[in-house]
């Protein structure tokens, strides 16, 4: 036997035993409650588009389970986060402040207006931004013109700063708040992958101005396609909806837009499977914090570190995730379970490793590369009943 499967075996065997034989995903999702029902009701309805009920009491629900004033329907994830970065003000050629080790559609929603992201480090434990890390780049770069932020050595404006919750671990946000409110610099939280996380009793995506969630088929909870932004701002929320509504003027018959919009409401059909998958959150969430407590288990007593959330703060637990001892031990656990049917992933590239990003400004980042050189991120879906 290798080294490779002496040292991880056991947690390959773990996996067969919390989800069954056969080709284990990474993530996939569940559809074990009302939608079915609910998809024939909209397809009765004949409201299969970005008008219907479904929308509606998506957002309302929305805004229940995370406790912000409003929530704003979008096509997906990635137009949810290029619509907060508008409706935040971040024009052609400005600077938004994001973390390295992220995915890609972070990066590229700031690419969409034209803008330059700049890569402050994560921390270790949480694999979000590090306000440690923000603060000093900040005091370095960065200095004040007419009540707004620049950065001294490219002279481009800072105007927001976009940290991400990974694998629905919650980062350290109230902290990263505060650094943005004394510089008054907008920030916008990526809670793509964080939907039921908590910092405290205060759900992420709910400390800066603008959250934005992904519904994703890989997510939690799931509508396909489907994202969201949520805001406590009601002079944003509408122009959120305006805008994502391709800035259509509320008239009986006539087409007239005021300004240039964007297609980006989720349609009535996609809301309703998330509306059916939504009721079922609290037992996913149930599901998922126990399949983490047998891999936290299981890490502790095999020495493996295994990523868990931090003191004060409760995960969703959407990818559980390990640290290896090294690249070389992270790419050998990787062939090794994919070779066993278990499909294991590393964390991404890290973003100014890829060639539309190599040119960015960037501080010191060598806890994000630290951290892509040994995570592996371990079977996660919300194990079926039996």
């Amino acid at each position: 036997m290798s080294e490779i499967a002496e040292k991880y075996r056991g947690l390959i065997t773990l996996v067969r035993d919390l989800y069954g034989a056969g080709a284990i995903p990474l993530h996939e999702p569940r559809f074990q409650g009302n939608e079915k029902r609910y998809l024939a009701d909209c397809i009765d309805s004949t409201f299969v588009s970005s008008v219907g009920a479904y929308v509606t009491r998506f957002e309302d629900m929305m805004r229940e389970i995370t406790g912000a004033q409003a929530a704003i329907a979008t096509v997906n994830g990635t137009a949810a986060l290029h619509m907060a970065l508008i409706l935040a003000g971040v024009r052609d050629g400005d600077e938004v402040i994001t973390q390295p080790l992220s995915f890609v559609a972070t990066c590229n929603a700031i690419a969409y207006l034209r803008a330059h992201p700049v890569f402050v480090d994560v921390e270790h434990d949480t694999l979000s931004m590090s306000p440690g890390a923000l603060r000093t780049f900040l005091e370095e770069n960065a200095e004040r013109r007419g009540g707004e932020n620049f950065n001294r050595k490219t002279g481009r404006r800072i105007q927001a700063v976009v940290p991400m919750h990974t694998f629905g671990l919650p980062g350290r946000v109230e902290a990263i708040r505060d650094i943005c409110a004394a510089r008054n610099i907008t920030l916008i939280e990526d809670a793509a992958e964080s939907l039921g996380s908590h910092i405290g009793a205060k759900h992420t995506g709910t400390f800066g101005g603008l959250g934005t969630f992904s519904f994703n088929g890989n997510k939690t909870v799931t509508s396909g396609g489907g994202g969201c932004i949520v805001t406590d701002d009601p002079k944003l929320a509408a122009r959120g909806k305006h805008l994502t509504t391709t800035a259509k003027t509320a008239h009986a018959w006539d087409f007239h837009h005021d300004q240039v919009g964007y297609n980006y409401r989720l349609p009535n059909l996609n809301a309703a499977l998330a509306c059916a998958q939504l009721e079922q959150l609290p037992a996913f969430l149930a599901n998922k914090r126990e399949t983490a407590a047998r891999y936290a288990q299981y890490c502790s007593a095999a020495g493996i570190p295994f990523l868990a959330e931090r003191n004060g703060a409760r995960s969703n637990y959407w990818l559980n995730a390990v640290l290896t001892a090294s690249r070389k031990e992270r790419d050998a656990l990787l062939a090794y379970s994919h070779a066993a049917g278990v499909i294991a992933r590393p964390a991404w590239i890290l973003m100014p490793q890829l060639p539309a990003f190599a040119a960015a400004c960037k501080g010191p980042l060598e806890n994000a590369q630290w951290l892509a050189d040994r995570v592996v991120c371990l079977p996660s879906s919300v194990r079926p009943a039996h």
